[in-house]
């Protein structure tokens, strides 16, 4: 719910910028800056960060050993961090000509970067705490990071002065981050002053070069990808960089959620690889593939049939016109072909890296996508525009997906890979028949509310109907969980007031 929570208060974010700064120049200096929080939450929070050191915490917590691991690591992460952050902030006009050459306004990117540097080191104070904690199965603060964030950057820029422009909105991506690591602190502090003593001959695990080398390069070749975007997007005219991160913003909510199940699960899938218990590690991961790709085509189709209203709700006001929605729903149902294939990466990805070994099998698989993202990206561009971006970045990921998938078996969770595949197959059927009938059905309503609401209740019930006609995986556990779920907050709340 935290996670569900931080995504909308994202989203909330989004809105404030589109209503104070639209989709022009001005709000394209910023998003170039956004590439510095962008590229430091997929290394320090969500995929380096986390690969790397959940496994090693979850050792270190079998054996008894999370002080150890603490003193050795923490100190010097955050010098390297702080050294990271400066050179930023001192190299910051470098860094906007190479995200973005041509860029109309480079020196508001230039003093939004440098406000957005700080967050190298909050974001990977922040991930750090978030995989010791999750390690100890404690997922609360975790969860909230986000929540933090959004408030911190919302707030500032409601509370700081109009004359800032959109330097406000960069400052309070600084102000955010301080906000992430407070919030999971204390939760933190309490876990290591209740962590015993080392077992005897414990050893701490070790976290070394051959380790987070190939964890480095898949993260930032998967960050990569928005690079590539916005470098191809940079020339086209003002707003093409803006339509692309609102679709984007968007689109992603459901992968955020379909990996909600992963990200809990992954101690999980690490201790059992750690323990050479593969065939537990092979049921979780199964069934956690299904439930997410559940989440994600579901979403998918409602984001494909309804994306002119849902962007006309989210976004149409102030700055933000008619034209603005129009180009933004377009970009974004061509993004959310890829959807399916970001949500895969997401998660065979901690497969790969559960059993805390060195792996270079995932970077290359992920320098291939980004390889092919490239090439069709500056061939679309010239005959597509940005659509042609976003056709791009679905045939990347989707093709990192698959080989992801397809090498699964062999080197790491032995997963059944075709009976993985007939199951997103079937999921994939019910998808598409659900899009066709939400589209349906949010095109014969004028108001957009109305037609969301239309499309949505479409949606969910042709794609759970479809699915559960095909015996897809994960539908009858989703089916299922609905009733569950309310019995539990019926019985909960009482007990919550």
């Amino acid at each position: 719910m935290l996670t569900a929570l931080g995504a909308l208060l994202g989203l909330v974010r989004d809105q404030v910028i589109a209503h104070l700064f639209g989709a022009g120049a001005e709000s394209d200096a910023f998003l170039v800056s956004w590439t510095v929080p962008e590229v430091s939450s997929t290394l320090l929070i969500e995929d380096a960060m986390a690969l790397i050191l959940v496994p090693a915490f979850s050792l270190a917590v079998a054996r008894g050993s999370v002080r150890a691991l603490l003193r050795r690591t923490l100190p010097a992460l955050c010098g390297l961090l702080g050294c990271v952050a400066l050179l930023v902030i001192a190299g910051a006009p470098w860094v906007v000509d190479a995200l973005a050459p041509g860029l109309p306004d480079h020196a508001l990117a230039v003093d939004c970067t440098r406000a957005t540097a700080t967050c190298v080191f909050s974001f990977g104070l922040v991930g750090y705490f978030s995989a010791a904690l999750r390690a100890h199965s404690r997922f609360l603060a975790p969860a909230a990071i986000y929540v933090a964030y959004n408030t911190g950057i919302v707030v500032t820029m409601v509370l700081l002065p109009g004359g800032l422009g959109v330097r406000a909105a960069a400052i309070g991506v600084a102000v955010g981050g301080a906000c992430m690591a407070a919030i999971q602190a204390p939760s933190l502090w309490r876990r290591v002053r209740a962590a015993g003593p080392a077992l005897p001959g414990a050893r701490v695990p070790g976290v070394g070069v051959a380790l987070v080398a190939p964890v480095i390069v898949f993260a930032l070749s998967r960050q990569a990808q928005v690079l590539v975007e916005r470098f191809l997007a940079a020339p086209l005219p003002a707003g093409a960089i803006s339509h692309l991160n609102y679709a984007q913003k968007v689109a992603q909510l459901p992968m955020t959620l379909s990996l909600m199940l992963c990200t809990v699960t992954f101690p999980v899938v690490a201790r059992a690889m750690g323990a050479g218990d593969t065939e537990t590690a092979r049921r979780r991961v199964e069934r956690d593939l299904a439930t997410a790709a559940v989440v994600v085509l579901l979403g998918t189709a409602l984001v494909t049939a309804c994306a002119p209203q849902i962007v006309h709700i989210l976004f149409q006001r102030g700055a933000f016109d008619a034209a603005d929605t129009a180009a933004t729903a377009s970009v974004m149902r061509v993004y959310a072909l890829g959807l399916l294939g970001q949500t895969l990466v997401g998660a065979l990805v901690r497969c790969y890296f559960s059993a805390a070994r060195p792996l270079w099998y995932p970077a290359l698989a992920m320098l291939g996508g980004l390889a092919l993202t490239t090439a069709s990206g500056a061939a679309l561009v010239r005959v597509w525009g940005v659509l042609g971006i976003a056709v791009a970045n679905a045939l990347g990921i989707s093709l990192t997906a698959v080989l992801l998938l397809t090498g699964l078996g062999g080197r790491s969770v032995p997963v059944r890979v075709p009976h993985v595949a007939a199951g997103l197959g079937k999921l994939t059927a019910a998808a598409l028949a659900a899009t066709a009938a939400g589209r349906l059905c949010a095109g014969a309503l004028p108001d957009p509310y109305l037609a969301t609401a239309a499309g949505s209740l479409a949606v969910a019930a042709v794609f759970l109907a479809v699915a559960a006609a095909l015996r897809a995986p994960g539908a009858g556990a989703v089916l299922a969980a609905l009733p569950r779920t309310a019995r539990t907050l019926t019985r909960k709340l009482p007990d919550a007031r």
